[in-house]
Order: C-alpha cells, then sequence, then structure tokens
C-alpha cells in the first residue's frame, strides 16, 4: 500500500492506494456491449439481397436515422441529385447520387437507424 497526501482547494486529503487492484472487471462490460451489435448487423444484411445490387454504392456518411426515400428502383438520377434524406445530430442531410445511373435498390426504410460507411442504395 502507498499513502498519499493530498489537497484540494486547499483541503488536505490523507489517501491509502492499495497496489495490485484487479481491474478484471473493466472488460466484461466491453465484451457484453459487441453482443447487441450482432443482432442489428443479421437484419441489415438480410435487407440487402432484397433489391437487385449495382455497382455503385451510396453509403451513409454518418450513423443517423432514416427520414425520407426520395427515390425508386428503376428510376434515373443525376450527380447530386437527393436520394435519401438522413437525421443526424438533428440535422436532414441529403444524400445525393454520387454519379449519374438509375437506382439499382434502396437498402433502407424510412425509419431505420444506420451506421456510418452502411449501404443505403446502389446504382447501376
Amino acid at each position: 500500500m502507498k499513502n498519499y497526501t493530498i489537497t484540494v482547494n486547499g483541503n488536505v486529503y490523507e489517501v491509502t492506494v492499495e497496489e495490485g487492484v484487479s481491474t478484471g472487471q473493466a472488460p466484461a462490460p466491453r465484451a457484453a456491449a459487441p453482443a447487441p451489435a450482432a443482432p442489428v448487423a443479421a437484419p441489415k444484411a438480410a435487407a440487402a439481397p432484397a433489391g437487385t445490387q449495382g455497382s455503385v454504392a451510396v453509403t451513409a456518411p454518418m450513423p443517423g436515422k432514416i427520414l425520407g426515400v426520395k427515390a425508386q428502383v428503376g428510376q434515373a438520377v443525376a450527380k447530386g441529385e437527393a436520394i435519401i434524406v438522413l437525421e443526424a445530430m438533428k440535422m436532414e442531410n441529403e444524400i445525393v447520387a454520387p454519379s449519374d445511373g438509375t437506382i439499382a435498390s434502396i437498402n433502407v426504410s424510412v425509419g431505420d437507424s444506420v451506421e456510418a460507411g452502411q449501404a443505403l442504395a446502389t446504382l447501376n
């Protein structure tokens, strides 16, 4: 054990610190945190095959919630045209087509929560 004298706001405290204190409890919550992520990923993977996949992926730039889908499968879109509305940090962000093309798939629905980098739609 080590003894320390600590002064906080003019108050002096005598503190004894025990060496070799186990921190084995900290990894347990960390191990539990990834477990809920696996069930969330499974429905997303199941949603992707519902449509035909295109060659150009439109991904979420940040985590958020889908507020609206402005395009439909088979619709022709121009570069910069809004496809999906994503709410992140209380702001509405339009996710736009990265290039001219045709919507091959929409992989999300209104109300879905998405992670950064998740494929929202694909273009041909």
